[in-house]
């Protein structure tokens, strides 16, 4: 199944960001070989996203957090054989270092309570020439987001905490979202 259908099958709630995060996928130029992370899954709009692009991806939250239900709609468009899930703990992650090509954050840097650590644990496992791709809500984006729940959290920037770690990271922007590519 093509990306558009997809769009068209997953609807508006999947589809809102959904092209802003293919054309990050798409400026990575990354090989359909590579070794992806997404650190949580959420609805799993990211390695859904991932997956349609040809990617396998492994993903998952915390032990004990409620996953939303993904799986559905993985099914729905066909890519469920390309998911792996298990649990991820951003602050605490269970991989050997240098072991992904990718990871990806997707609307989940600004739940995670030491943002440092986890910038840390993320970049450890992050191979030499990879990517970590930290996709965040803007104001606006956290407004919108706001009109269904009123207590979300404020936008967050990484840089914020990532200014004494040596990394180039280039940021993309758009009206909801940015995203944040570090190069290691």
């Amino acid at each position: 199944m093509n990306f558009e259908q997809a769009k068209g099958i997953l609807g508006e709630e999947f589809s809102r960001d959904a092209d802003f995060i293919s054309s990050i996928i798409n400026i990575l130029q990354l090989s359909k070989d590579s070794i992806v992370l997404d650190v949580g899954t959420g609805r799993g709009v990211m390695v859904i996203i991932l997956a349609l692009h040809g990617y396998k991806a492994i993903t998952g939250e915390p032990e004990g957090v409620y996953w939303a239900d993904w799986k559905s709609s993985a099914k729905k468009v066909g890519v469920e054989d390309k998911i792996i899930v298990q649990p991820v703990d951003a602050e605490k992650l269970s991989f050997n270092d240098n072991s992904f090509d990718a990871v990806f954050l997707y609307t989940t840097f600004h739940h995670i309570n030491d943002r440092e650590r986890a910038i840390k644990e993320l970049l450890r496992v992050t191979k030499p020439n990879g990517v970590l791709v930290i996709i965040e809500l803007t104001d606006k984006g956290v407004e919108l987001v706001r009109k269904r729940f009123i207590h979300h959290q404020a936008a967050v920037d990484p840089r914020d905490y990532t200014r004494n770690l040596g990394f180039k990271v280039d940021v993309i922007e758009s009206t909801n979202l940015n995203a944040y590519i570090y190069k290691k």
